[in-house]
C-alpha cells in the first residue's frame, strides 16, 4: 500500500482539521490515514460520487463486527445487532426498504407540526438566560433544545429528556471515535441494552394506545406489504434519537459561534433576518457537525492513482469536501449570503438525512430567537472543541447574553 508523508493528518489536527485537510485535497485526495483507519477522500467531487457509489458499502455494523475477535463479538452482539437496523449504515435491499418505511412515518407535516412547540421550548431555555452575566450555551440551549423536541417527536415525558441525552452521548462516543476502545464499547452495549428495554415498553404502549407521534407512525407504515419488525423498530428509535440530538446540538452551536466571531456576518443577518436560512446552510458547510462518514469498498478500487483494497475503510470527508475550492469560491469565508451552496452538510444521495428539514428548522428558530431576544450576546471566554474526530461541535460555548428584549 502507497502512503503520502505521514505528518498530513494526525491527531494533533483534531482541534483545527482544515489546514490538514486542505493538504490532503492538493496533495493526496485519496489518502491512507493510519489514525483514522482508513482511506480519506477530501474533494468534492470524489466525497459526493462515493455517497452515490454502489461499490462503496454504509454497512460498518457488518464490517465492524467481522474484524472483532469471536469472545468480543459474541459480547457486543446487541449493540450490532441495533447498529445493523439503522438505515443510515445498511445497503440495498435492506436500505431501500427500510428508508422507505421510515419516509412514510418521518413526514413534513410530523416536522412542521412540531414548530410551535419547537418556538415554545426555544422561548423557555432563552428565557432563563436572562439577567445572567454569562451563561454555557450548550448546557442551557444546544444540548436540551434538540433532545426535547426529539423526545416530543417520538412522544416521550419531557423529564426523560436526561437519560436520552446519555444515551445518545454514549453512542457519540463510540461512533465517532477514530478506532473505539473496549470501553467505549462497553459503554454504548450498556445504553443499547436500557434504550432497548425503554422504547419496548413505549412501543407496547403505543400498540395499545397510537398517537400523533413518529413511533405510532413507525409502527403504522406500511410499503407494498412490509412493516417494520421489533429490532427494526428499536433500531430505527435509536438512530432517530442520536442523529436527531447529536447533529442539531453541534449545528446550533457552531452556528451562534459564527456569527459571535465574524462581525459582518452577524451585523447583515441581524440587519436582515432573511439571511438566517443562508446563515444555517453556510454553517452546515463552514463547520459540519457531521465531519465525515465511512464506507467500505466492496471491491478493489483505483482512486487518484492509489489501489484501494476490497474491504478497506473509506473515509467520506464533508469537512474537507465543504471547503474545496473546486467547487466554492472562497471556501475559507463565511457568508451567509452565498448562492449555490451544494454542500455536504447532510450527505447527499440514498442516505440523505432523513431528519434535514427538522435540523434545519430546529437551528433557524434557536438561533433566530437568540440573536432576536439578546441583540448584544457576545462571547465570554474560551470555548473548548469536542474531541471527537466525525463529531464537530463544542464542549463548552460560554457567552454573556447582555440585555434582553421582550417576546
Amino acid at each position: 500500500m502507497s502512503e503520502a508523508p505521514p505528518d498530513l493528518l494526525t491527531p494533533a489536527d483534531a482541534q483545527d482539521p482544515y489546514p490538514a485537510l486542505a493538504r490532503l485535497r492538493d496533495q493526496a485526495p485519496a489518502y491512507w490515514s493510519a489514525w483514522w483507519g482508513g482511506w480519506v477522500l477530501s474533494r468534492h467531487a470524489d466525497v459526493s460520487a462515493g455517497f452515490r457509489d454502489p461499490r462503496l458499502s454504509a454497512d460498518r455494523a457488518g464490517s465492524f463486527a467481522a474484524r472483532l475477535p469471536e469472545p468480543v463479538r459474541l459480547r457486543l452482539e446487541p449493540l450490532i445487532k441495533n447498529l445493523a437496523s439503522w438505515a443510515l449504515i445498511s445497503d440495498p435491499p435492506a436500505h431501500t426498504r427500510l428508508r422507505g418505511l421510515v419516509n412514510k412515518a418521518f413526514t413534513p407535516r410530523l416536522s412542521e407540526r412540531l414548530r410551535p412547540q419547537i418556538q415554545s421550548i426555544a422561548d423557555d431555555l432563552i428565557d432563563a438566560m436572562r439577567g445572567q452575566d454569562s451563561v454555557d450555551l450548550v448546557a442551557a440551549l444546544a444540548n436540551p433544545l434538540p433532545v426535547l423536541v426529539i423526545g416530543a417527536m417520538l412522544g416521550l415525558p419531557p423529564g426523560d429528556s436526561g437519560r436520552l441525552k446519555g444515551w445518545s452521548d454514549a453512542l457519540a462516543h463510540f461512533l465517532g471515535g477514530a478506532i473505539p476502545t473496549p470501553e467505549v464499547g462497553a459503554a454504548a452495549l450498556r445504553c443499547v441494552l436500557e434504550m432497548e428495554a425503554y422504547f419496548r415498553d413505549v412501543i407496547a404502549e403505543r400498540r395499545k394506545q397510537p398517537g400523533e407521534d413518529l413511533i405510532s407512525n413507525l409502527l403504522a407504515a406500511e410499503d407494498n406489504g412490509s412493516i417494520l419488525h421489533e429490532q427494526e423498530l428499536l433500531s430505527t428509535c435509536t438512530m432517530v434519537l442520536f442523529g436527531g440530538h447529536e447533529t442539531t446540538t453541534n449545528l446550533i452551536a457552531n452556528a451562534v459561534h459564527l456569527l459571535l466571531t465574524h462581525a459582518d456576518a452577524r451585523a447583515r443577518v441581524q440587519a436582515d433576518p432573511a439571511l438566517l436560512a443562508g446563515a444555517i446552510e453556510e454553517t452546515l458547510r463552514f463547520e459540519s457537525p457531521v465531519q465525515r462518514m465511512g464506507r467500505i469498498a466492496l471491491e478493489d478500487l483505483e482512486l487518484h492513482g492509489q489501489h484501494i483494497k476490497k474491504g478497506d475503510k473509506i473515509w467520506l470527508s464533508m469537512a474537507a469536501a465543504n471547503r474545496d475550492e473546486r467547487q466554492f469560491a472562497d471556501p475559507d469565508r463565511f457568508d451567509p449570503g452565498r448562492v449555490d451552496n451544494r454542500h455536504l452538510g447532510f450527505s447527499v444521495g440514498p442516505h440523505y438525512c432523513v431528519g434535514a428539514a427538522l435540523g434545519r428548522l430546529e437551528a433557524q428558530i434557536a438561533v433566530g430567537t437568540l440573536l432576536r431576544r439578546f441583540p448584544d450576546l457576545r462571547l465570554a471566554g474560551a470555548a473548548p472543541r469536542l474531541d471527537n474526530a466525525t463529531i464537530r461541535g463544542f464542549a463548552t460555548l460560554p457567552v454573556a447574553p447582555g440585555a434582553s428584549i421582550p417576546t
